[in-house]
């Protein structure tokens, strides 16, 4: 086994106690997409990132109830699938598991969590436990005070360990925080996301000790300059409905992959790399979550996270981002109260 990083990561709050690799793989375009990849391509993907780490460290893997076309629990089977064949993995890796969704949006009744939690280990199967649960939303009918005693009740019965919020906003994250610690604040954070809310939850989670996993860190791959035009997205992926996906965006937000490029080139990086380095310099409570269907990609990937910023280069990235506004919203548009963004 050869160890390609070296740097690793303290997980936050009930968790700081686990150490995991100081990238994590996101799973959810191994079968949210119409054609899912193979068990054996995804299982390398997956394998390669553990391997690759120091001894004694955990790969962070993200999962979701609902990561396929049909809403179902696909991704939760193919890891089902990964420890039946190798159970040898089960202690190398750290699994993070979005949920809580009913009826198309976020249900924080102890009822559905419950509902969902369940549902999760039935998937999985029994040779994993889940880590940390999420709900994927914050529900708006619920006090978030309320949705945290409810899952603190699901961490006593044993079904998982550690309590994750996802797309929170800073003042909900102190809310829920103070009831119980919080593991991680899982948000949308790259270098064409990177506005007010993600500012107060990156400042608020440091000043908790949360972790801050920061999903989508190449802007949903458009950062990698490998997607050059919204023809290039293929037939049924989810990012062809997204707003800053439409081709009259997609030329306007250009000017930041060719500016990110450019710095990635005199650094001797892929601008991918880049990307991900630049959101680890956030803070050291960062862990960017890029998403991996190829070894190749989950190895490029890590190795970023031994990646250093200079101060030069950080500045350079930063006036990149001053010069070239970023035009379109995260997801389809309209008031983020109806996509339930920063609840």
């Amino acid at each position: 086994m050869t160890t390609v990083t070296s740097r690793t990561f303290r997980l936050g709050g009930t968790a700081s106690n686990i150490t995991v690799g100081a990238v994590a793989h996101g799973l959810m375009l191994m079968t949210w997409t119409p054609n899912p990849v193979s068990d054996e391509q995804a299982f390398e993907a997956i394998k390669a990132g553990v391997d690759a780490l120091p001894s004694g460290t955990k790969a962070f893997l993200n999962s979701g109830e609902f990561y396929a076309i049909d809403w179902g629990t696909a991704n939760l089977q193919l890891l089902s699938r990964f420890y039946a064949k190798y159970p040898e993995y089960a202690d190398k890796t750290f699994i993070s598991v979005k949920g809580g969704i009913r009826n198309g949006g976020p249900d924080g009744s102890m009822d559905c969590l419950r509902a969902s939690v369940e549902n999760i280990q039935r998937a999985l199967g029994p040779n994993k436990k889940l880590d940390l649960f999420e709900p994927a939303r914050i529900d708006p009918n619920t006090p978030v005070e309320t949705i945290i005693n409810n899952l603190v009740t699901l961490v006593k019965e044993g079904k998982f360990s550690h309590i994750g919020l996802s797309e929170c906003n800073a003042n909900t994250l102190r809310k829920a925080n103070a009831v119980h610690p919080v593991a991680v604040a899982e948000i949308e954070v790259s270098p064409w996301s990177y506005d007010e809310n993600q500012k107060a939850v990156i400042s608020t989670a440091r000043e908790l000790g949360v972790t801050v996993v920061a999903y989508s860190p190449l802007g949903r791959g458009y950062l990698t300059g490998q997607i050059k035009s919204a023809s290039d997205i293929p037939e049924g992926d989810l990012r062809s409905h997204f707003t800053r996906f439409q081709e009259e965006h997609f030329k306007s937000n250009w000017g930041i992959v060719e500016g990110l490029q450019s710095v990635a080139a005199k650094k001797g990086v892929t601008p991918a790399q880049l990307s991900i380095a630049w959101v680890a310099s956030l803070g050291p409570h960062m862990l960017p979550l890029p998403g991996s269907s190829k070894s190749s990609r989950t190895l490029e990937n890590l190795h970023a996270g031994d990646i250093k910023l200079t101060a030069e280069e950080i500045k350079a990235i930063d006036d990149i981002l001053a010069a070239n506004p970023v035009v379109g919203d995260r997801y389809f548009g309209g008031p983020p109260e109806k996509l339930h963004l920063w609840g």
